[in-house]
C-alpha cells in the first residue's frame, strides 16, 4: 500500500469516535467476510497492520484478540495469525409477523442488563395509546447461545413491572408478559426499519461500525388503551432473514 493510502486510512480512523482497536477489527472482519483472506489463510503480520493503520502494536494485538474471541482468527506463536472461519449467517433471525412467533423467537434469549444513569425519554404516538403513570427503563444485550444477538431498550409500565420485578430482571420482558394470563392485551404492533450500527451498538453486538442492522419498534397496549410496553430492539443485520409467503396455492 502507498504512503498516500496509509495516510488516508489513518485520517479516516482518527475521525471516527471509537476505540482504535475496534476500528481496526472492523476492517479486518470485513476483509475476511469479503474473501480478502480465506479460511486457513495467514493474515498480514503485526508490523504490516501497524504500518497500514498507523497505530501502535498493542492496538493491533487488541484488534486481533477481539476477532479471536469471535472465533474468526487464531494466532500461533512464531507462525502468525490465521483465519479460522468467516463471519457467517449461522444464526438467522426469522423476524416474527405474529405474537406467538415473536414469543417463540425471543423466549430463550438471556438478557445481560446494562447500567444506565438516566432513562431515555419515551415518546408515545397518540394513535398507539395513552402513557402509563410511570415506566421502568431497561437496556440489555440479549444473548443467544452466549453470543450477542440483539440490543434492547425497553420502557415497561411500572404497574406491570411491580407484579414480578424478579422475573423482569432475569428474563426478556415480552416473555414474562406473555405468561400473565390475566393481563388483557388489545394491540401489539411491531415496526421494522433498516439502520446502521453506531459506536455503542457496534461494541455491544461485536459488529463493524455502520454495519447494517434491523431495528424493531414494538408497542403493546392493554384493553384500557394504556401503552404497557415500548421496546426498541436492534438486531445484527448479518443475522436477519425475512420470509414472507406471497402466494401459497397448496392450502
Amino acid at each position: 500500500m502507498t504512503n498516500a493510502g496509509q495516510t488516508g486510512i489513518a485520517s479516516t480512523y482518527a475521525e471516527i469516535r471509537a476505540p482504535r482497536y475496534v476500528q481496526v477489527a472492523s476492517t479486518l472482519r470485513r476483509r475476511i467476510r469479503e474473501g480478502h483472506w480465506a479460511v486457513g489463510d495467514k493474515i498480514a503480520t503485526l508490523e504490516e497492520l501497524e504500518n497500514e493503520f498507523s497505530v501502535a502494536r498493542v492496538t493491533v494485538r487488541q484488534a486481533i484478540e477481539l476477532l479471536q474471541e469471535e472465533g474468526l482468527l487464531r494466532s500461533h506463536q512464531g507462525k502468525g495469525t490465521f483465519v479460522m472461519r468467516t463471519p457467517g449467517n449461522d444464526r438467522w433471525l426469522h423476524l416474527a409477523t405474529d405474537w406467538d412467533s415473536l414469543i417463540n423467537l425471543i423466549s430463550a434469549n438471556v438478557p445481560r442488563f446494562i447500567d444506565v444513569d438516566t432513562a431515555q425519554e419515551l415518546q408515545i404516538d397518540p394513535k398507539d395509546g395513552r402513557p402509563a403513570d410511570a415506566y421502568e427503563f431497561f437496556r440489555s444485550v440479549q444473548l443467544k447461545r452466549n453470543e450477542p444477538y440483539a440490543l434492547a431498550s425497553v420502557h415497561l409500565a411500572k404497574h406491570i413491572y411491580d407484579r414480578d420485578p424478579a422475573a423482569f430482571r432475569k428474563r426478556v420482558a415480552l416473555a414474562v408478559i406473555d405468561e400473565m394470563d390475566d393481563l388483557e392485551i388489545s394491540r401489539a404492533h411491531q415496526t421494522l426499519r433498516i439502520g446502521a450500527a453506531d459506536v455503542e451498538t457496534a461494541l455491544q453486538l461485536k459488529i463493524p461500525l455502520n454495519a447494517p442492522t434491523a431495528e424493531a419498534h414494538c408497542i403493546i397496549t392493554d384493553v384500557d388503551g394504556v401503552v404497557i410496553y415500548s421496546g426498541d430492539i436492534i438486531y445484527r443485520g448479518d443475522q436477519v432473514k425475512l420470509d414472507i409467503e406471497l402466494i401459497n396455492r397448496t392450502s
